[in-house]
């Protein structure tokens, strides 16, 4: 289910991860295309976040969607 939301909402969610984490590149950005673990590690590995933080910021920036 989570990765069907994920998938889902993946352009507005792109939106999201590039207003608030504008270090990300496009290209990084597009690794993760949809899959939750490697968006949580590509946030873990470019801002230092433990795997709790990055798991709670993509649950917030998919329920602001």
């Amino acid at each position: 289910m989570d990765s069907d939301r994920i998938e889902g909402k993946w352009t507005e969610l792109k939106g999201k991860l590039r207003e608030q984490y504008g270090d990300l590149t496009d290209d990084e950005i597009e690794e993760a295309r949809g899959n939750r673990e490697q968006l949580e590690g590509k946030l873990q590995q470019k801002y230092g976040k433990t795997k709790d933080e990055a798991r709670k910021e993509v649950d917030r920036m998919l329920d602001s969607i």
